[in-house]
């Protein structure tokens, strides 16, 4: 499974700037199965959840998330997504 990087720089990007409907179009489309289920829980937390913390803790999830697999993605991942453009 190949999943470029442009994923993870448009979850953050859509978190961090709250545009929950480019956030759900991502999870659909995405190819890491992980990140789907990571924004579908703070999707799902942020719209229903009476707990703030909850959806606190889906935020800081999905975050985490995001982060661990930028820095572990491996190199040639990358090259292969600029090749191919």
């Amino acid at each position: 499974m190949t999943v470029y990087i442009a994923d993870y720089d448009k979850a953050l990007y859509f978190t961090l700037w709250g545009q929950w409907d480019d956030l759900l179009i991502l999870m659909v489309r995405t190819k890491d199965d992980f990140l789907s289920k990571k924004i579908e829980s703070f999707l799902h937390s942020y719209h229903y959840s009476q707990n703030d913390q909850e959806v606190m803790t889906s935020h800081g999830d999905l975050m985490h998330y995001i982060d661990h697999a930028m820095i572990h993605m491996p190199a040639f991942s990358i090259t292969e997504y600029t090749e191919e453009v």
